[in-house]
């Protein structure tokens, strides 16, 4: 499995404060350790086909990762909230 962080999820990282940041991280890395290794999920975290190839995995309420999954390549997209996740998909 190959994982890509796109420029556009980069500079939504960026754009976030502190602590929304060090979530977005540990979430990122969760989600490459489950879907590189077939791992069960933790606790508190979801994952969601949104639609097409598209996915998310949040923590909680706000903190959101959108990602592109196809074949063996994981394209990590946007970092944000709720409604952030849903203006680009509704974009696409």
């Amino acid at each position: 499995m190959r994982f890509e962080f796109k420029p556009s999820f980069d500079r939504s990282v960026k754009a976030l404060h502190g602590e929304e940041k060090e979530e977005i991280k540990k979430i990122a890395i969760q989600a490459i350790d489950i879907l590189s290794q077939d791992r069960l999920m933790h606790k508190g975290i979801g994952l969601k086909r949104l639609k097409g190839s598209f996915w998310e995995i949040r923590k909680g309420l706000k903190a959101r990762v959108l990602f592109k999954w196809e074949g063996d390549l994981i394209e990590f997209i946007l970092a944000g909230d709720h409604n952030d996740v849903k203006r680009y998909i509704k974009a696409i």
